[in-house]
């Protein structure tokens, strides 16, 4: 649905992404940077894949509209039980949208979450321009996003205010539903929001690897710095010791 366009800032975030949603008290509960970063790990994997389907799902509803639109142009209006079909898929949009704004809320507070108990992580540089940092990439990637669909709505004389809620973007769909033109304008909206999350998907899921590649960077260097002390500390304490009598008896002289 083109409703996406008015996803809050605070948006709640979705179940799907595994162990990154919801988890932010738990992150700050474990017991060592081995379990956070396993559990981390996990996540961006299922982010990953999340990614990826959300990609294939819009690809296939732009696919899916040009068939409506090629339908509309041979024909005076589409029937009811095809638009039917339209708003399913532009409902399937909207939650389209939803999902990549939950996919880059959750990873934006990862990255929070590890910098406030980590100082290494939180000195470490990153390859993002001007020194940003994933947390405020992520909410940049998001206010982008939202933007852009804001300027689609605003080119086809749309307003965020029509699509604000599900009742009220279903009532704007209805009746746009009573014309050929407006049917049409919706299908061309619904085509280029879809073109859109095809790409920012694309961009979210380099952010996404560029966090990952980056903690599992320091992970490796924070191990790598334990070791090195505990190899310290083992060869401080089996070093051998020398027999300071140098073998002569100590006995009383009379």
């Amino acid at each position: 649905m083109i409703a996406a366009v008015t996803i809050p800032a605070s948006l709640p975030v979705p179940t799907y992404a595994g162990g990154v949603t919801g988890q932010a008290t738990e992150w700050t509960q474990l017991a060592n940077n081995a379990e956070l970063i396993s559990l981390v790990g996990k996540s961006a994997e299922q982010v990953n894949n999340q990614i990826t389907q959300i990609s294939q799902l819009a690809e296939q509803i732009q696919n899916q509209i040009n068939i409506y639109k090629n339908l509309l142009q041979n024909t005076a209006q589409l029937p009811d039980h095809i638009w039917g079909q339209v708003e399913n898929d532009l409902n399937k949009l909207q939650n389209i949208v939803a999902q990549g704004q939950g996919v880059a809320f959750s990873m934006g507070n990862i990255d929070d979450v590890v910098k406030q108990r980590f100082q290494s992580f939180a000195d470490m540089k990153s390859n993002l321009p001007d020194g940003a940092s994933f947390s405020s990439t992520y909410q940049n990637w998001s206010d982008t996003n939202r933007d852009t669909i804001a300027g689609t709505l605003k080119a086809a004389n749309l307003t965020a205010e029509q699509f604000s809620s599900e009742e009220s973007t279903m009532s704007s769909l209805r009746s746009m539903s009573q014309s050929a033109d407006g049917q049409m304008k919706a299908l061309q909206v619904g085509h280029q929001i879809a073109n859109q999350q095809v790409a920012q998907m694309q961009k979210l899921r380099g952010l996404v690897s560029q966090q990952t590649t980056m903690m599992g960077t320091w992970f490796q260097l924070e191990q790598a710095q334990k070791d090195l002390a505990q190899a310290r500390r083992e060869k401080f304490f089996n070093a051998p010791t020398n027999d300071i009598r140098g073998g002569q008896t100590m006995e009383p002289r009379w």
